[in-house]
């Protein structure tokens, strides 16, 4: 198997992120691959995808899925109007929850519309996978967009009101035109209680390009923060979504005893937060604005001892974090919150797990890389963590979607 795929990422357009870096490297892994990115794509993924010979389409191709894409924009407006106007917490919670609905909704008409573009362009593609595809209509996304196709569904966020469920059941045998693709078995597990009849495989989305820190970019990025050699130093990356449990963070910095490092990147980040940081008198913060690149990004990861990972008990999608770290060589801070993750790790020198939620076991974590910085991962973390090589991954969604295609699509 080394013919093209369609590879569908409706969030090609933002920066950063392993949703980004997995389609440059699957493109790369198959070479004329077709790439479908409804809202354009971040300028940094272009010129590589490019040098994979790639098929760049950022525009709807044909009436229809011009049409879909419309009402998609259309019904993604109306969730930001409703999310303005529902957003107050003394609105009935069954109001505050249309606008995610409505944006589910966009979400499935948008899938839609980049699988009609898939469909008149695509030639003998080996095959079709929605690289971030929604939680919801996933029948409908088939039916609409007329293409059997594969789903990475990342996690399950927004829980389908009655209405979604409506359409959902309108749509069901659209189902049989769908594989559903989980990062983990936790995900796995809800999506298959959401949705029995959709079948699901497991499998890690973040792939392994190789291209682990070298000895040089951690002399360099300890240089760009200005962190002298033999002082410890510690990264934060990402945003600061209401599942990473920053307050954990917040707590534990307050009882630090030694000094530390503290390199922060991410989208969104609480300025608020940061200022009191800054103030710590162990605390050494350096700041990198968000997004950055993924250049940026390695530089962050280089200057670090360890890399900081810290959820809420019971999250159990997919880390981007965790696997950054372990393909590039980074040791672990990180939180007992997913019981699977936690399993894996156990007993591994280079990762640091403490209790989540608990400020006094992450502070005594930070004071374990303060006086002695863990031990760098092998080459072989990424495989222990079900992470594949872009080859690898490209052949295994290959045989996936020829299992599926047996089914014929009705439109």
């Amino acid at each position: 198997m080394t013919g093209p795929l369609v590879l569908i990422e409706p969030y090609a357009d933002r920066l950063g992120g392993h949703h980004q870096r997995t389609l440059v490297a699957l493109a790369q892994a198959r070479p004329g691959s077709l790439v479908v990115a409804p809202r354009g794509i971040a300028r940094e993924a272009v010129a590589a995808l490019r040098e994979a010979g790639a098929q760049l389409v950022t525009a709807p191709a044909g009436h229809q899925a011009a049409v879909l894409l419309a009402a998609s924009r259309v019904a993604a407006g109306l969730s930001r109007a409703g999310l303005r106007v529902f957003r107050s917490h003394r609105r009935p919670r069954f109001l505050r929850r249309v606008p995610h609905q409505i944006t589910l909704i966009a979400r499935c008409l948008a899938e839609a519309s980049a699988l009609r573009t898939a469909r008149r362009l695509e030639s003998g593609a080996e095959a079709v996978v929605i690289l971030s595809a929604s939680e919801a209509l996933h029948g409908a996304a088939a039916l609409l967009g007329g293409l059997p196709h594969l789903r990475f569904v990342h996690e399950q966020v927004t829980t389908e009101g009655a209405a979604v469920r409506f359409l959902g059941r309108l749509a069901r045998r659209g189902e049989r035109l769908a594989t559903a693709v989980c990062p983990t078995w936790a995900v796995g597990d809800r999506f298959t209680a959401a949705f029995p009849d959709l079948p699901v495989v497991v499998r890690a989305f973040a792939v392994d390009d190789g291209r682990r820190l070298t000895d040089a970019e951690r002399e360099g990025g300890r240089t760009a923060f200005g962190i002298p050699t033999g002082q410890a130093a510690v990264c934060l990356v990402g945003g600061w979504w209401p599942y990473k449990g920053i307050g954990v963070v917040d707590a534990a910095l307050l009882l630090l005893k030694e000094p530390l490092h503290l390199v922060v990147t991410g989208v969104p980040l609480d300025e608020a937060v940061l200022a009191r940081w800054r103030d710590l008198p162990n605390v050494r913060l350096h700041t990198v604005p968000g997004p950055v690149s993924e250049s940026v990004l390695r530089l962050v990861y280089a200057a670090a001892d360890a890399a900081l990972v810290t959820r809420h008990p019971g999250v159990g999608k997919e880390s981007g974090l965790v696997m950054d770290a372990a393909r590039l060589g980074v040791p672990l801070v990180v939180s007992d919150h997913d019981p699977g993750l936690t399993a894996r790790l156990s007993g591994r020198a280079w990762a640091l797990a403490f209790a989540a939620g608990d400020p006094d076991a992450l502070a005594e974590a930070l004071h374990n890389v303060i006086r002695q910085p863990p031990e760098r991962p092998g080459i072989d973390t990424p495989h222990l963590l079900g992470m594949w090589s872009a080859a690898r991954q490209a052949d295994f969604l290959a045989r996936t979607f020829a299992s599926l295609r047996t089914e014929k699509s009705p439109c």
